[in-house]
């Protein structure tokens, strides 16, 4: 039998699911000590990696594997993340708040409780150009989705070469701030790495012209002070957040009372129990067959 404990804030429907699955020689157990197999909250196991004798396989129920990839932490295990699933809820959230933003739905509501009837001067997205930093599977569905809007699609990723045809040009990253001089919307995917640390300062922010930003990769990208700055000398019209170098975000933090910015509490694409089950049955099965997993993390590279 192969031993596998579930760590996770939806613990119970990770184990019914775990249950009606009926997957071979597979047992739950209550003990993580005692698996080798460790359905897991990244967060929440962090800390516990050195009670973990017998573990082999780690999949994480989130895309963000942060908290298991620092320097302290042990590596001598395989580590399997989700993908698939993130790319339409943050075209979503993405394509929402533009046409929002650009066709002043916000405005509408709050007439509307003034029984005002006022028409706005409103933008199309179409014609627009969206830069879109990281173009892994995500940033590859958000583009052909921008696309069909009619956005002019610029990627952005390590080496400059394109992820798919939904892209007009694409960057490295090395040319980031000749592309930002580019967008009218930028949307940042990026992981969390030592390299992605602050790459959103203020040199960077020099070269915009009145863009809008979105942060739906992870917050240690972005110099907070630097953002509030650009966004107070109309480098950025406004920044819509979902993800924050600390969370959740301090009470007392100037974004949430700065008018150019919209905080969401980093939802834009949640992992969904159900469609995380679908990624763990196939990985178990390769595990027990001694086959590659998918979704393999590289803990040099952090994705």
């Amino acid at each position: 039998m192969i031993k596998v404990s579930v760590i996770s804030k939806q613990q119970q429907r990770y184990t019914q699911l775990l249950a009606q699955a009926q997957l071979p020689d597979l047992c739950l157990t209550d003990d993580p000590s005692q698996a080798s197999i460790i359905l897991a909250d990244p967060p929440l196991i962090a800390n516990q990696l050195e009670q973990l004798p017998k573990l082999k396989w780690l999949q994480s129920t989130f895309a963000g594997i942060d908290a298991l990839i620092k320097p302290h932490l042990r590596q001598d295990y395989l580590l399997t993340n989700v993908k698939g699933y993130f790319g339409p809820l943050i075209s979503e959230y993405v394509i929402g708040q533009c046409l929002n933003y650009y066709r002043h739905f916000h405005q509408y509501a709050q007439q509307q409780t003034q029984s005002l009837w006022q028409p706005i001067p409103y933008q199309s997205v179409s014609g627009k150009t969206m830069v879109i930093i990281g173009t892994g599977s995500i940033g590859c569905i958000l583009a052909k989705t921008a696309k069909a809007l009619n956005f002019s699609v610029i990627g952005v990723n390590r080496q400059g070469l394109s992820a798919s045809n939904d892209f007009t040009q694409t960057y490295p990253i090395t040319e980031l701030q000749h592309a930002l001089s580019k967008a009218d919307v930028i949307v940042s995917i990026l992981p969390s790495t030592e390299q992605t640390n602050d790459i959103y300062n203020q040199q960077c922010w020099s070269h915009c012209r009145n863009a809008l930003f979105f942060n739906v990769g992870r917050g240690n990208t972005v110099v907070e002070s630097d953002l509030i700055n650009a966004l107070d000398n109309k480098q950025l019209n406004h920044a819509y957040l979902d993800v924050f170098k600390q969370e959740p975000l301090n009470q007392d933090h100037p974004f949430w009372h700065h008018p150019k910015i919209s905080i969401t509490p980093h939802i834009a694409a949640e992992s969904f129990p159900e469609q995380v089950i679908e990624i763990f049955k196939t990985n178990y099965l390769r595990f027990k067959q001694q086959q590659d997993l998918n979704y393999i993390i590289d803990f040099n590279s952090g994705y």
